[in-house]
């Protein structure tokens, strides 16, 4: 599975330690930046990050910044993405498993590095169960392609 990665200042630790366990646990990542500990503008790099994965460039992706929330909002006004700011277990289970997101949003001054690597574990690791809730998923496509 190919994953994409990105974050902001925010994120930064938390992106490099997910993508080393990521890789170390046989996932292709595409690390979207930022490279280095230094300011950046968030949308800029979800834009990237998420143009990647609703082209199916990555199955997946994963973005940090300080919340997760402006990451979110950021890739939500990408067509096709379905991303979920997550702090627990059970959000980030039930975000892909009901609502088939394919966009992992955490915060990096919310949660330690630890948890952010089991939520993301969790996330790549879940599938869609697609039955009455592809419906669902359905009228959301369809909200979006009525902008």
């Amino acid at each position: 599975m190919k994953i994409a990665i990105g974050c902001d200042h925010g994120g930064f630790e938390h992106k490099n330690a997910i993508a080393e366990h990521l890789m170390e646990n046989g996932y292709t990542v595409e690390d979207f930046g930022i490279y280095e500990q230094t300011s950046v503008d968030y949308p800029d790099i979800a834009e990237k990050l998420s143009k990647s994965v609703a082209a199916g460039e990555n199955e997946l992706g994963i973005l940090v910044c300080g919340t997760g929330i402006g990451m979110s909002i950021a890739a939500n006004k990408v067509k096709g993405i379905r991303a979920a700011a997550c702090s627990d277990h059970y959000s980030a289970k039930y975000t892909r498993l009901h609502n088939n997101a394919n966009v992992l949003c955490l915060g990096g001054r919310v949660i330690g590095i630890g948890t952010a690597i089991e939520l993301a574990d969790i996330f790549v690791k879940t599938e869609f169960e697609g039955g009455r809730h592809q419906r669902r998923i359905d009228k959301i496509t369809a909200l979006e392609n009525s902008k």
